[in-house]
């Protein structure tokens, strides 16, 4: 992401439900310390299993790793029962409609972005690793999405090249550290 880019209010304050979260607004589960926004595609989806699979992993060996907050194309019920296996602690916010993947400009992937040979390679990296596919729901052509934001301001976002681009969580807190932002 070129410029700094400033989350509008109504989004902020737009209540949310899910899994883990505390009652109230977005900005409410933000809080005041950088935190890293992920949208996940849905949950048959093998990289989205990675994706948590590798952030848990990430967040328990690196000691100054900022807090996630998953984003999830279902209801909180179906919220609980996918993380349960994955990340029982994780926080969730439930986005059905998909307000907030659209509010964050988590689009919609082309044909070589779902199926091009990028996700092919990547698909062998997951299935190594035990992530498979699993029963699709939502919009499966939504694509992944990655920000650190922290309070109105997006700091950063990474830009997915196609729906199995995996990029390097435990950098994450070097990056926030080139961003000039403290964890904590």
């Amino acid at each position: 992401m070129d410029a700094m880019k400033i989350i509008p209010d109504e989004v902020l304050d737009r209540f949310v439900s899910g899994v883990n979260l505390m009652p109230g607004s977005l900005r409410d589960q933000l809080g005041s310390d950088a935190t890293v926004l992920v949208f996940l595609r849905h949950f048959g989806c093998t990289f989205c299993r990675e994706t948590i699979a590798d952030l848990r992993a990430a967040s328990e060996s690196v000691s100054d790793f900022p807090p996630v907050l998953f984003f999830f194309q279902g209801s909180p019920r179906e919220g609980r029962a996918f993380l349960r296996h994955y990340w029982r602690d994780a926080r969730a916010v439930a986005d059905e409609p998909l307000a907030f993947y659209e509010a964050f400009d988590v689009s919609r992937g082309s044909f070589m972005q779902m199926m091009g040979p990028g996700v092919i390679r990547s698909k062998r990296r997951a299935n190594r690793k035990g992530h498979f596919n699993g029963e699709r729901n939502g919009d499966l052509w939504r694509m992944p999405g990655l920000l650190i934001v922290r309070e109105n301001q997006v700091l950063w976002r990474h830009d997915f090249q196609h729906a199995a681009d995996h990029p390097d969580f435990e950098r994450l807190p070097a990056i926030l550290g080139e961003l000039g932002e403290a964890h904590g």
